[in-house]
């Protein structure tokens, strides 16, 4: 299919191409696992405040409904794109089956800055999104959850719009919800509480001491300030921070709980401080112990793999590495142990589906119960990577997503092909 175009879906081709020959996946039965089952593009119309009218592209992507509903975030972003949404919902399926839940992958967004919307704007796009929507999505379905862009509150208009529709409350139908809308606790500081979980596994096996260790995030939205805040709890110094505003770096630390502070006031980390401003083209490269981009896609190319002088490379975004970098990696695996984003971000999907399950059984369960059952599950999926890597003596990402795929590949053989 010629209408999934850009670099960032061609990486996804790329990755499950290698992904397939290593599996020796036969040919007539590629592009049933790697192309989407449905690409839905939906005009949402919109009154501005001054009473003028503007239209926004909205995209949705199910990849496969093999194993169970799809699931998946929404993102708004100014160019978001099919080609892009459509290799993130491929990538949560590898995700999800990796993880071990009961879900395809999809993704979706709207194609707007929310930055440069009002607060009744970002409510009527919301809104307006969802309702176009409806039609192909449900519990059982597709079910929503936050991504860039969008948050628990974009998440209550939807489940609001949803139920208006149905003519009663279905709080099942998205996740990261706040947690009186039907949320559940533990879900907004999941993903960075598994980046940092999964961090501490890899520093066990390289006998590091967290105390003795640098951490440098590139991205301090919600995963990259919780894995911030909770490195810095467990005694690591994070030297260095950004995100699309400002980038600071100090070898001697930087202030995490003041810079959380500042954004929870001011919304971005621009105007921070003054004397660790750094330049956010070389933050990557810079040494420490532990990297973390936390940001956007395909940050980390083949030239910034090559000069990368971390000890772990722990992917707290979706797809933070080139196909090219990838096999500079892959050269580097003695010097750099590299966690990989399906399995380094899971932590944000796993709890998604714990408050699914609570919202369809209404049982809820405390925090600890819901961090516990969160490093069980990330436990479980670390250690068949680990099993993966060192039985075949392949390269971390190599055996994550194998492992997902070949899940999925084994789900539809055994249901066949209909009719």
């Amino acid at each position: 299919m010629d209408i999934y175009t850009g670099t960032f879906f061609e990486q996804a081709r790329e990755n499950f191409a290698v992904i397939a020959d290593y599996l020796e996946i036969p040919l007539h039965q590629r592009d049933r696992l790697l192309l989407p089952k449905r690409a839905l593009i939906v005009a949402c119309p919109i009154h501005r405040d001054d009473g003028s009218e503007v239209v926004f592209t909205g995209y949705r992507v199910q990849h496969h409904l093999t194993m169970g509903p799809t699931k998946g975030g929404t993102r708004y972003a100014a160019n978001l794109h099919l080609g892009e949404v459509a290799a993130l919902a491929i990538s949560m399926s590898w995700k999800c089956a990796l993880a071990g839940l009961p879900y395809g992958g999809a993704k979706g967004g709207v194609a707007v800055d929310p930055y440069g919307l009002s607060r009744r704007e970002l409510e009527a796009v919301s809104r307006r999104y969802m309702q176009e929507m409806i039609p192909f999505v449900g519990p059982k379905t597709d079910v929503m959850a936050p991504d860039m862009g969008t948050n628990e509150q974009v998440m209550a208009w939807y489940m609001d719009t949803y139920s208006m529709y149905q003519g009663q409350t279905v709080t099942e139908i998205v996740t990261g919800k706040p947690v009186d809308a039907g949320g559940t606790v533990g879900r907004r500081e999941a993903t960075g509480r598994g980046v940092v979980h999964l961090v501490g596994r890899a520093m066990e096996r390289l006998k590091m001491n967290p105390i003795e260790s640098t951490a440098i995030i590139q991205g301090f939205g919600n995963v990259g300030s919780v894995t911030a805040a909770t490195l810095a709890q467990q005694g690591v110094r994070v030297v260095g921070a950004s995100d699309h505003t400002a980038c600071y770096y100090d070898s001697h630390g930087l202030d995490v709980t003041a810079m959380i502070r500042h954004v929870e006031k001011h919304g971005v980390l621009a105007g921070y401080s003054s004397e660790a401003v750094f330049d956010p083209a070389q933050l990557l490269t810079q040494p420490c112990d532990i990297l973390v981009p936390a940001a956007m896609e395909q940050v980390i190319t083949a030239d910034v793999a090559r000069r990368l002088k971390c000890r772990i490379l722990a992917e707290g975004a979706n797809g933070p590495t080139t196909p090219e970098a990838d096999r500079v990696l892959n050269e580097r695996q003695s010097e750099i142990f590299v966690i990989p984003d399906i399995l380094c971000n899971a932590g944000g999907v796993v709890v998604s589906y714990f408050e699914w399950v609570q919202d369809l059984q209404q049982l809820f369960w405390t925090e600890p119960e819901v961090r516990d059952r969160l490093n069980r599950v990330l436990e479980r999926a670390f250690q068949a990577v680990m099993a993966r890597v060192e039985r075949d003596k392949v390269p971390h990402r190599t055996a994550a997503l194998a492992i997902g795929v070949e899940k999925v590949q084994k789900a539809k053989l055994t249901r066949g092909l209909f009719p």
